[in-house]
């Protein structure tokens, strides 16, 4: 079992010059630089907050105004989900696969059509600034679509991300420019559903809905 404090990094999982659309350059900076970084973060953070824990330096201190705890706490939620995200981002992709399986026929049931979903997914990429996931909603026991414009926002808590689309320009704007529409149809175009579905079928059995 793993800890934030010795957290790894993943491997990209393919090669960064094998996607359609999405270059070689912004694989590598989003990847190995921005994703990396988020893992660095989370493990400091985590570091931190053990030794906080172990030698109670600080807790006494801690308030909702302003105190290292307060801080260190808001930057755990941001960086920690910047790893996850992430890893789902880049975990969904490598390959396009036809669109098939159990995911794509609940999401057609759910939207009516994949034409539907697209639209759905693409007006929410195109209404928030950070996130688009569609989630298995434990709760509801049903898909959901969420965007959130930072990575600590727009999150349910219950919810398992099966497929996650990063909007931040840093995702696009290399290959580009300001044309996020071009970028989401690049990303759709890269997405390997037989990982999507894999994800789905494992979240499905975590159905708390009532």
């Amino acid at each position: 079992m793993s800890s934030a404090t010795t957290y790894q990094a993943e491997d990209l999982g393919y090669a960064a010059d094998s996607l359609e659309g999405i270059s070689e350059k912004t694989l590598t900076i989003h990847h190995d630089k921005l994703y990396v970084g988020y893992v660095n973060k989370m493990k400091a953070i985590a570091a931190r907050i053990k030794e906080m824990t172990q030698t109670g330096e600080g807790l006494d201190l801690a308030n909702q105004t302003e105190s290292e705890l307060r801080s260190l706490r808001l930057g755990e939620t941001f960086a920690t989900n910047g790893v996850y995200l992430h890893e789902r981002y880049f975990g969904v992709m490598g390959k396009s696969t036809e669109a098939t399986g159990s995911l794509v026929d609940a999401i057609t049931e759910k939207w009516g059509s994949m034409e539907t979903f697209y639209r759905s997914a693409n007006a929410t990429a195109m209404a928030v600034r950070g996130w688009v996931v569609l989630a298995w909603d434990t709760h509801l026991g049903a898909l959901k679509l969420y965007g959130g414009d930072a990575h600590n926002q727009g999150g349910v808590w219950g919810s398992i991300p099966l497929i996650a689309v990063d909007v931040y320009e840093h995702a696009y704007f290399i290959d580009f420019g300001s044309d996020r529409k071009a970028y989401l149809e690049a990303f759709w175009k890269n997405l390997d559903w037989s990982k999507a579905t894999k994800t789905f079928e494992m979240a499905k059995k975590l159905d708390f809905s009532k």
